[in-house]
């Protein structure tokens, strides 16, 4: 499995952007999906997590209510939808996948065996 992550850019405090991580291989419906992100000097932390099959999902407890993972197994796609976004979201933000999902784990980067690239999203104040 290959990742591709786009969509990053420049954001006021406050806007609004949709990540999305395009995965090639005709195997990904089966793999649970992730997004972290690294901001400069700080390690890489986990944001959001989805299932398989688009559920269930997990989110970082400081970020849930302001940003949704969805899956799209039809067209080999995950996305992030951040809204309401802040400085500190400022960060590389990285796609993952792997061929299960923790229900205890989904935080870790071991869980996942693929990674994108990661795409820059950067909050203006």
């Amino acid at each position: 499995v290959q990742l591709q992550a786009s969509g990053g850019g420049l954001v006021q405090a406050g806007g609004s952007l949709r990540l999305s991580c395009a995965a090639s291989g005709r195997d990904f419906a089966n793999y649970a999906a992730a997004w972290f992100r690294q901001a400069p000097g700080k390690e890489r932390e986990f944001v959001a997590a989805i299932g398989w099959k688009g559920a269930p999902t997990y989110y970082a407890d400081s970020l849930r209510g302001r940003f949704i993972i969805s899956k799209d197994n039809a067209k080999n796609m995950v996305y992030l939808e951040m809204d309401s976004l802040k400085p500190e979201d400022t960060a590389v933000y990285y796609c993952a996948a792997g061929r299960t999902l923790s229900l205890v784990y989904y935080g870790q980067r071991d869980q996942y065996d693929y990674w994108g690239q990661g795409t820059q999203v950067t909050v203006s104040s």
